[in-house]
């Protein structure tokens, strides 16, 4: 399906089809109704290279639900998707018809609204592994995109400090490996995730 990380326009149209044939039979038996808008390609119509609009595909697609993909050329954005999410650039959902518009909590609302037994749970077990990388993109991408000598210094400093951040956590034992019983202080994490 993938190449690299951008869905070819075959699989999105083919994917995309399914799932509008599919819409009746979602309020048949009770599931709901999903769009997803993302950031369209160059071609204005495949799916774009925004990791944002690319995580949230990812996510519903690994909840395994049945959902519509809309791509949205930001520069001819047509005038009803102003009017569902005024001032709002893609990625952003319909929920049974509820707009979302923050990457953030979609992820948090999906993960609460598509909960097992029916989906599988995606989100980390502690609520500290959301937060332990969540500077390190941006702060990547303010240092790569940076075209400012003066500030290269402050930018790579920032980036470096969020890298730290994650190391330490990913360092840090978490509560399920620490064997309370045992003689032996666990100093570092074992773990090669998150949680």
């Amino acid at each position: 399906l993938w190449k690299g990380w951008h869905l070819t326009s075959e699989t999105f149209k083919f994917l995309n089809g399914m799932a509008e044939s599919c819409s009746i039979t979602l309020k048949q038996h009770d599931f709901p109704e999903i769009e997803l808008f993302v950031k369209a390609g160059s071609d204005g119509e495949s799916i774009g290279n925004c990791p944002f609009s690319q995580r949230l595909f990812m996510l519903l697609w690994l909840k395994g639900v049945i959902f519509n993909v809309t791509t949205v050329d930001l520069k001819r954005k047509p005038a009803d998707l102003q009017n569902l999410a005024p001032g709002t650039n893609p990625p952003f959902i319909t929920f049974d018809g509820e707009v979302k518009t923050d990457v953030n909590k979609i992820e948090e609302f999906l993960e609460e609204r598509l909960a097992p037994p029916r989906y599988p749970k995606l989100a980390p077990k502690y609520p500290e592994s959301y937060t332990a990388g969540s500077d390190v993109f941006s702060k990547f991408s303010a240092y790569i995109k940076n075209t400012r000598q003066d500030t290269n210094e402050v930018l790579e400093k920032a980036l470096i400090k969020a890298l730290k951040k994650v190391d330490g956590y990913l360092n840090t034992p978490l509560p399920d490996e620490i064997d309370e019983n045992s003689t032996e202080d666990i100093i570092v994490s074992s773990r090669k995730f998150l949680d």
